[in-house]
């Protein structure tokens, strides 16, 4: 064992000079002279048992012995060191009595010393909260670190809160932090360049999730992490304890006998128990290094305050975890010497602030049993009752009473003389059998008919019959755990195996259920004035709502801003929050907000209370929600991910959000950058329809295009041209990203032609492009058709001789799928994709036809979804409504053959272009004028063997847009 090894003569601990280490390494020869004499009936009864365990003296002596060297060592130490548990009701106890009858003037706490100034905010928050240090911006640290956040928890039943409220609210006494400040946390960090940010804590089971994530990723740092590092020891006592976790055997075995210690014995149980894991932690990893660093910080820290204050060790306590109060470092001790050099602080800027927690939060992050803080906050709620002590709480602590007796309470007890030796405590605690509580009926009655009640609201079939077996099971599960008394935990086993059976009903089982009867998962809460600036703000800038925001859960607020306008500002602040807060803490149900649109009225669900971490988090990063916003929107756009796509929504958000020419002109310029230096066309379909909607607005909005506007579509137009046709043969760039791309530059392109683009240059890409793929190949013919380089007519002839070619067939829904798809740059094909689907089923045969359905459903589901909805109107407007009117229908493609008139091409209406065909013949003077406006001379002529029409019906077929225009002109459709 590794314990073996800490009592040979290498180990020299230096205690002042003039003092030599003993043969043992455990104390000075000197001091430890009367040590002998204090614990030599333990060192006796210790020498026996390793004796008779181990065939002989050796290594286990060496541990035992050691074990009491160590106690022997701290109880000497003159500074009084107060060893403790985190959320230890015990130990809140013993904390408790001792400031009251030492009444010490300097209190040494271990937690970080940067923590300080935010302590006596503590008394206008409703515990459980935690301390926290925050930094999003990090100088010294690896950049994917950030943003790093360190949290120590702190409850009402736990020893560190029973310090701090007596020495802030007890004039004349010092409270002073000493553990390493949360800079040294992570300078300390063994991760050092490979670090990753610490995962959320997963949902306990049974306890939503945002109550067990209220610390979010932060480290946490705690006082008195006592818990064994050798796991076979662990394993061994809970096997033998006959308990489930660690938590129940604390409870059972620590806890409940430590409740009813005096102060001598309780220090020297915790100093016994901290070294014994202390002894048996595997190796000299980092972990032991940090720890041993931990204890030369905080003496070093101890021995300046003294040597600058002057004051007497004897009127001081020094409060830490029993882990540490067994220290054995060269520091340990106001003697101490040892030389040990505090690194200076990197150059990070930290934010300190208190942000809500909860017992589910404390567990999960660090590794409790679910419940056993809550069934420790019931332990505390009895111990008070019972032993009558008054504890401490802050002034105006929220839910505190009001002290009866104050001048009683300020007024200084004279501590105890203290013994030259101190009385060997452990050897009668250890020898004394454990106390067997009696049966409490009436408290053990109660819970059963509880949890049968709680059980039924839940949704349970619990009776009083459940009450009963929940009752007998208890005295059943403490018997074979040789317990006389029920444990919270062994009530809890019975009420799971009596009540829950085999299914949970609602959306708690009954292990939450008697946690919440047992004190439930407190959760705590900043108050207003403990909040940062920029939280203050939003509560105050909210008020008009008439809403209590710090409560949790979730508060509706309609906002009538056509009656009401001065809630406009309210609505402009729960936007921004939308954007800044996690989902669930601003949620519109009622109203929108687009560019260029604004709702009259609005309906929200509010969960500020719920989430007020994240709100108190957005406090470290500036005074007005409206800077953080603008801070992350500059982070967004000026990131080493920046995309085009994302700019440009930070570009949408200045400008819906913030109102901002001047930022949303800054993030313009900065798109233009980015765009020009992308390689990829991955963001291609979201910068299409950020583009088209931010050209909507300024076209409506503005008398004139933003500059940036104009250079982003000239870029653009470029920019894509040059990049299409690498895209139609690279595998890496999907369908609908080519897509994107020519629906940029189709509907751009007026636009870039008037500010000095090339056409040329967009014919030559899509001439470049040799596509091998049938999707992106239907895609390129469609483009060729809205360049004028391929006819309606030939694209309905080459999806004729698809559909005749038995060896494609099977390839023709990826066609369909590059069809649907050439609908983003080329709207007008709706109905060549219509009549395409409908040759296709008219003229496969079922064989053929069956097999295939399933691959073009799958097809057009995964790669155009979203523009099925425009095929379906298509199709709605070609078909005939009523069924009976199949048989006549004639489809409107066919009726051009039939009819013999020329196929100058349709858009989207159904048939448009046949019927504006005709329209012409009827009126040959328009076109006559039309023909001569375009400069086309000619003399009537008869086209085929249809009737006789003008030599100007060619123009029908190479501007067929016009034709429909003149249509709708003449008709009034």
């Amino acid at each position: 064992m590794t314990g073996s090894a800490t009592n040979g003569p290498e180990e020299t601990a230096v205690y002042g000079p003039g003092r030599a280490p003993s043969p043992n390494g455990s104390a000075p020869a000197s001091a430890n002279s009367a040590g002998q004499a204090s614990f030599a009936a333990l060192r006796e009864q210790l020498h026996e048992a390793a004796t008779a365990f181990a065939d002989g003296p050796g290594a286990l002596e060496g541990i035992l012995l050691g074990m009491v060297d160590d106690v022997d060592r701290a109880v000497r130490e003159p500074l009084e060191i107060f060893p403790v548990c985190h959320h230890s009701p015990a130990s809140a106890l013993a904390m408790a009595r001792r400031l009251r009858e030492k009444q010490p003037k300097v209190v040494y706490l271990e937690l970080c010393e940067d923590m300080a100034p935010l302590l006596d905010e503590l008394r206008n928050c409703r515990l459980p909260v935690a301390v926290q240090a925050f930094a999003s911006d990090v100088d010294g640290f690896p950049a994917e670190w950030a943003p790093l956040s360190v949290v120590a928890p702190i409850t009402e039943a736990s020893a560190e809160y029973q310090a701090i409220a007596y020495a802030l609210d007890t004039p004349g006494v010092e409270l002073v932090l000493v553990d390493r400040s949360s800079d040294h946390v992570f300078q300390w960090d063994n991760r050092r360049g490979e670090h990753t940010p610490q995962e959320p804590p997963a949902p306990v089971d049974g306890v939503p999730e945002p109550e067990a994530a209220l610390h979010g990723e932060a480290v946490g740092v705690e006082i008195g992490d006592l818990r064994p590092r050798f796991a076979e020891l662990e394993e061994h006592l809970l096997r033998h304890g006959k308990v489930r976790h660690w938590s129940e055997w604390w409870h059972q075995y620590v806890e409940v006998p430590l409740g009813d210690s005096g102060h001598e014995a309780y220090r020297q149980v915790m100093f016994l128990v901290g070294s014994l894991f202390r002894r048996l932690a595997p190796g000299d990893g980092d972990r032991v290094r940090v720890d041993e660093d931990r204890e030369r910080y905080m003496w070093t820290r101890i021995r300046e305050h003294l040597a600058a204050g002057g004051a007497d060790p004897e009127d001081c306590l020094y409060v830490c975890g029993a882990f540490h109060a067994a220290s054995r470092v060269e520091e340990f001790g106001v003697a101490g010497s040892g030389p040990f050099t505090i690194s200076p602080r990197s150059a990070t800027t930290w934010q300190h602030g208190l942000i809500p927690s909860s017992h589910a939060a404390i567990e999960a992050q660090f590794g409790l049993a679910p419940g056993s803080v809550s069934i420790a906050a019931t332990q505390w709620a009895k111990n008070l009752r019972r032993t009558r002590v008054q504890p401490y709480r802050l002034a105006g602590q929220d839910g505190a009473k009001k002290p009866r007796a104050t001048k009683k309470a300020a007024r200084a007890v004279a501590a105890p003389p203290r013994e030259e030796a101190a009385e060997d405590r452990l050897s009668g605690f250890l020898r004394r059998p454990p106390v067997l509580d009696t049966l409490d009926e009436a408290e053990l009655l109660g819970w059963s008919v509880d949890i049968v009640r709680a059980a039924r609201r839940s949704g349970y079939l619990a009776s009083t019959a459940d009450a009963i077996a929940v009752f007998e099971t208890s005295i059943l599960l403490a018997g074979m755990r040789d317990r006389a008394k029920p444990t919270p935990y062994d009530f809890q086993d019975a009420a799971i195996t009596c009540i829950e059976k085999d299914s949970v009903p609602g959306r708690r089982d009954v292990r939450r259920l008697v946690e919440i009867m047992m004190g439930g998962d407190r959760i705590g809460r900043v108050g207003y004035d403990a909040l940062p600036p920029l939280a203050r703000d939003v509560h105050d800038r909210l008020a008009p709502l008439e809403l209590k925001l710090q409560q949790r859960g979730v508060q509706r607020a309609l906002l009538d801003l056509s009656s009401r306008p001065e809630l406009g500002a309210c609505s402009d602040v729960l936007w921004m929050l939308r954007r800044l807060l996690p989902h669930g803490a601003a949620r519109p149900i009622m109203g929108e907000r687009k560019l260029g649109e604004r709702s009259v009225q609005e309906s929200w669900d509010l969960a500020l209370g719920t989430h007020q971490r994240a709100l108190i988090e957005l406090g470290y990063e500036g005074v007005s929600i409206e800077q953080v916003l603008e801070q992350r929107l500059r982070r967004d756009a000026y990131g080493p991910r920046a995309t085009t796509a994302g700019v440009l929504a930070a570009v949408e958000d200045a400008t819906l959000y913030l109102g901002s020419r001047r930022l949303a002109d800054e993030l313009g310029a900065r798109a233009l950058e980015v765009l020009a230096a992308e390689r990829t066309v991955d963001g291609a379909p979201e910068v299409l329809r950020r583009v088209r909607g931010l050209l909507a607005y300024y076209r409506t909005a503005e008398p004139v295009l933003p500059p940036w506007v104009e250079s982003f579509v000239k870029a653009g137009y470029a920019h894509y041209c040059t990049l299409l046709p690498t895209a139609f043969t690279d595998e890496d760039a999907a369908v609908g990203q080519v897509a994107a791309m020519l629906g940029f530059l189709f509907s751009m392109e007026s636009l870039a032609l008037s500010l000095g683009c090339d056409r040329a240059q967009l014919e030559l890409a899509v001439a470049q492009s040799r596509p091998t793929d049938p999707e992106r190949t239907a895609l390129l013919w469609a483009a060729q058709v809205q360049l004028g380089a391929l006819s309606r007519a030939e694209l309905r002839e080459r999806c004729g001789d698809l559909l005749a070619n038995p060896m494609v067939v099977p390839a023709y829904p990826r066609y369909l799928s590059g069809f649907v798809h050439a609908l983003v740059p080329v709207p007008g094909l709706a109905d060549v994709v219509v009549e395409a689907v409908s040759n296709a089923f008219g003229r496969l045969p079922d064989p053929v036809l069956l097999p295939w359905l399933p691959s073009l459903i799958t097809t057009l589901r995964a790669g155009a979804a979203d523009l099925a909805p425009l095929l379906i109107r298509e199709a709605g407007r070609i078909f005939p409504a009523r069924l009976t009117a199949l048989d006549a229908w004639v489809p409107p493609w066919r009726e051009v053959v039939e009819a013999g008139a020329p196929d100058i091409g349709r858009t989207g209406a159904a048939g448009g272009g046949s019927r504006g065909a005709a329209l012409l013949f009827a009126h040959p003077g328009t076109l006559d004028a039309v023909a001569e406006l375009l400069g086309c001379d000619g003399t009537w002529a008869a086209a085929g063997d249809g009737p006789a029409g003008p030599a100007g019906a060619v123009l029908t077929a190479r501007h067929p847009d016009t034709a429909i225009a003149w249509e709708s002109l003449l008709t009034g459709a």
